[in-house]
């Protein structure tokens, strides 16, 4: 009997968030995440030293408008793209990495290394200031996910087993970024 009891409660739980889960979308689509941008202190490479941003808050119809399928997927569904797919993963030219969602500077080609992993991977960002991390508990793992600071995009995961002089490894979606070449 008492097997019958949790079994009804598991399915009436069930019913439940089923029932819900279609009105949270739409509440998350129709609000913004905040009712006014924050102003930012962020590092800027033209400029040379850091200037004053404001956080990009848009609904998931506005970035689907500027996103690819592949970069809505990785920087506003959290997405991974397949190992050695991308195109920034075997880049070698002198440069910048951007958000591909806001522009925002986040990596230099100084910073990159080839970690035999397959995709992008940095020992430091361009600023700290320009990035921000949280806990990833997904995939039943514990993970440090790396986030643009200005429009919050899905940037991948930070590791602690990078090279000299920092031992961090950004290991970062190419479909996140936009590389722009400059010259030394």
């Amino acid at each position: 009997m008492k097997g019958h009891g949790l079994h009804a409660v598991l399915v009436a739980t069930v019913l439940l968030l089923v029932s819900i889960a279609p009105g949270c979308a739409d509440k998350r689509e129709a609000a913004p995440v905040a009712d006014k941008p924050v102003a930012l202190k962020v590092y800027s490479y033209e400029k040379g030293g850091f200037v004053m941003s404001e956080q990009i808050i848009k609904t998931d119809t506005e970035w689907k408008k500027q996103l690819t399928p592949e970069q809505f997927h990785v920087l506003r569904e959290k997405g991974t793209e397949p190992a050695g797919t991308g195109k920034y993963a075997y880049n070698h030219e002198h440069g910048i990495y951007r958000c591909a969602g806001c522009g925002l500077d986040l990596f230099r080609s100084e910073d990159k290394y080839e970690s035999g992993t397959g995709w992008p991977s940095f020992f430091a960002p361009i600023a700290p200031d320009n990035i921000t991390t949280a806990a990833d508990n997904s995939l039943f793992s514990r993970r440090t996910e790396v986030l643009c600071r200005r429009c919050g995009g899905h940037l991948g995961h930070v590791f602690e087993d990078g090279p000299k002089p920092t031992g961090l490894r950004y290991c970062l979606n190419s479909a996140a970024l936009d590389f722009t070449a400059v010259r030394k």
